[in-house]
């Protein structure tokens, strides 16, 4: 009961025999109908079951939503409708919410509100510094202005997503009259909140070796190629030095990793088969051999040297040497990249 469907969807929540799907900031009436659509091919499939579409923080009234059942009720089967409600969260009232589910199922149902509020608010801020990172990864390499389509495919987000981040970073940013947009300077300020919640937001992991005899980064960093795992990429110290082969980065503290991944967790095991001697640290006062963090956005943006070596994209370097505390070479690299027509803030 709890894979998805063909489509890809699953709901929200279960409970006994009710699925719910919860949908914040509801205001356009194609996003509801297709919410309405998919809790309703769900039932098709779930034919025992009941379905429930609660909608909050919207603007549709309750007057449009009835006129919107109505239509539904018209288009979908019997068998499917009779099964279906749809319930509005006003002012911390339900409207239309099914009398026999009695109270333990409205304190359940405030409980997935609430949890489902706060998980997408989390992939909020997550998409956010995604569309920051893709600006400052252009931005780096002098690749010039991008569509907010572009800025969708890349990050993997709704158009309102983008919009809402480009108006956060409006300050820093040229509007082109083909409505491309690019950044006009190094954001520093939002870089640092970036900073600041960048262990949350790129998920961290850190390993530390007790051996006593910890493997040569050369020797763990060719292990890794002879995976031929496309979607783990080297970063931090060594992928600066890539980037910019005179930086002045003298050794190498860790070796960072970065993994691409959609999902908000990722199977580690592949560590043991760089060095088995390598455990997940339990505490942040622990020195580490071994840093990973994720990528949840569409695209990498890694890329492939000729001698099989997949980088992380220099964005993600830049955000290691900040976590290595390594500021100074931080600052150089960023100048290190062509400044041509760059300013800072």
């Amino acid at each position: 009961m709890n894979r998805t469907n063909s489509a890809g969807y699953r709901p929200d929540g279960k409970w006994g025999d009710v699925w719910v799907e919860i949908k914040a900031d509801l205001h356009g009436l194609r996003n509801l109908r297709s919410s309405l659509l998919g809790l309703a091919y769900w039932l098709t499939e779930h034919r025992n079951s009941r379905g429930m579409l609660v909608v909050t923080n919207s603007r549709i009234s309750a007057r449009r939503l009835e006129k919107e059942w109505a239509l539904a009720e018209r288009a979908l089967q019997p068998d499917v409708t009779h099964r279906l409600s749809v319930v509005l969260l006003r002012d911390d009232r339900y409207i239309g919410l099914p009398q026999d589910l009695g109270n333990d199922f409205r304190g359940w149902l405030d409980g997935l509100v609430e949890q489902e509020t706060r998980s997408r608010a989390v992939k909020s801020r997550e998409s956010f510094y995604d569309v920051l990172e893709v600006l400052v990864h252009q931005w780096l390499l002098g690749k010039g202005p991008v569509t907010r389509e572009w800025l969708m495919r890349i990050v993997g987000c709704s158009y309102p997503t983008v919009a809402t981040s480009l108006r956060r970073l409006e300050s820093s940013l040229t509007h082109h009259s083909d409505r491309r947009v690019e950044l006009r300077y190094f954001p520093r300020e939002e870089w640092w909140r970036l900073l600041a919640v960048a262990d949350q937001v790129r998920s961290t992991s850190h390993f530390v070796d007790r051996s006593g005899q910890p493997q040569a980064f050369e020797s763990l960093i060719r292990r890794l190629k002879r995976l031929g795992r496309g979607d783990i990429a080297v970063g931090g110290v060594t992928g600066a030095r890539h980037y910019q082969p005179d930086l002045d980065l003298a050794g190498t503290p860790r070796l960072d990793l970065s993994v691409h991944s959609r999902g908000r967790k990722i199977d580690l095991n592949f560590v043991q088969e760089l060095d088995p001697a390598l455990q997940k640290s339990k505490s942040r006062e622990e020195p580490s051999r071994l840093v990973i963090h994720l990528v949840r956005r569409t695209d990498s943006l890694f890329e492939r040297s000729d001698d099989g070596t997949v980088w992380a994209d220099p964005v993600e370097c830049l955000l290691d040497l900040h976590e290595n505390r390594l500021e100074q070479q931080a600052q150089e690299f960023v100048a290190s990249f062509s400044r041509t027509n760059r300013k800072f803030a």
